[in-house]
């Protein structure tokens, strides 16, 4: 059995800053050295120092796929399994590939390649980390459509962080060195609004600064925090809040939901999937007395922090009963609860 491939993301916090031409160059320098390097997907976006970047280097052949009337072009992953480099560059990791391509998003493409023993760089921006997507949406009112999973990062080998100023990045936006002059001026005043990159850099930062900590020291899992799902919404926020805190505390995350019946709604399913997909443990009890079946399944399995929605508005007639959050905070005192609020723009 070969062994798996290492990966390298080029991680940034906006286009522009220089993630593909970064990774070109680390590209150029193995294909130097003797090594075989293969470009399996690059995106050049009209940008003419970073395809120049791309000259001497292996191109495999994009996939043409027909979707909806329109035409489209894919990494071929059959064909550059097929030719098995040592390594490949892999552009734009988030990318959600055109339905028929075999694999939904190219992250797993990606794995692919690594489970086939090939070493993979790859680029991506920090607002495409799943966890963040409330908070992005929140700085920059757009919400991000193309995500990955935080633990596909924290898997990487190495993430390299790509700086550049937001001033100094705005001033690339406006020579029309990442867009062309018709969008520049769009792009400017709106997601490229320098309070936007500002916080979007930060975010960045942080989670690289995050990255290294997590490498160098070994996490003690003392921590274990609990989400509490329903099918409200805002269930969403919740395990992304709920995995943040827990990946920035080395600990374990589990979610459960009380059910009234063996079968749960749509939503609820959709919540449980979406957790699932983050590597959170999910849970699922059957039971009515909702917040004592909470309390008894966190110390049983030895949660330091519970994550809760609102519990929703009670009628006039019933406003002085407990609410389910304040029967857990009564129930679980030796605990640490937190009320994640439902953020609306």
């Amino acid at each position: 059995m070969s062994r798996r491939g290492s990966l390298k993301v080029y991680l940034g916090y906006a286009a522009g800053v220089g993630k593909t031409y970064r990774m070109l160059e680390e590209a150029q320098a193995l294909h130097a050295r003797g090594v075989d390097v293969v470009i399996g997907y690059f995106e050049p976006h009209g940008r003419q120092e970073t395809i120049a970047k791309t000259q001497g280097l292996e191109v495999v052949p994009r996939r043409r796929l027909t979707y909806g009337g329109a035409q489209f072009e894919e990494m071929d992953l059959a064909a550059v399994l097929a030719r098995r480099p040592a390594f490949a560059v892999v552009d734009e990791f988030a990318h959600s590939n055109i339905p028929g391509t075999g694999n939904e998003k190219r992250w797993q493409d990606v794995h692919a390649l690594l489970d086939a023993g090939i070493n993979v760089l790859t680029t991506m921006n920090v607002q495409h980390l799943e966890s963040l997507n409330d908070e992005v949406w929140q700085v920059t009112g757009i919400r991000v459509r193309e995500t990955v999973p935080d633990w596909v990062v924290d898997e990487a080998d190495e993430v390299v962080l790509v700086d550049l100023t937001p001033r100094a990045l705005r001033n690339r936006i406006e020579r029309g060195v990442v867009y062309a002059p018709e969008k520049a001026g769009r792009a400017l005043d709106n997601f490229f609004a320098e309070a936007n990159l500002t916080a979007l850099r930060e975010f960045a930062i942080r989670h690289t600064a995050h990255e290294v900590e997590d490498k160098l020291f070994a996490p003690h899992r003392e921590e274990r925090i609990l989400i509490c799902l329903t099918g409200r919404p805002s269930s969403a926020n919740l395990i992304r809040r709920g995995k943040r805190v827990a990946d920035y505390l080395h600990g374990d995350c589990l979610a459960v939901h009380i059910s009234p019946g063996p079968v749960c709604d749509q939503a609820v399913q959709r919540h449980i999937s979406f957790a699932r997909n983050l590597r959170i443990q999910t849970h699922v009890i059957e039971g009515e007395d909702v917040p004592s079946l909470i309390a008894g399944f966190a110390r049983t399995h030895k949660v330091t922090q519970i994550f809760m929605g609102r519990s929703a508005p009670r009628p006039w007639w019933n406003r002085f009963k407990e609410t389910v959050v304040q029967q857990v905070v009564r129930m679980a005192r030796d605990m640490q609860i937190t009320i994640v609020a439902e953020r609306r723009r």
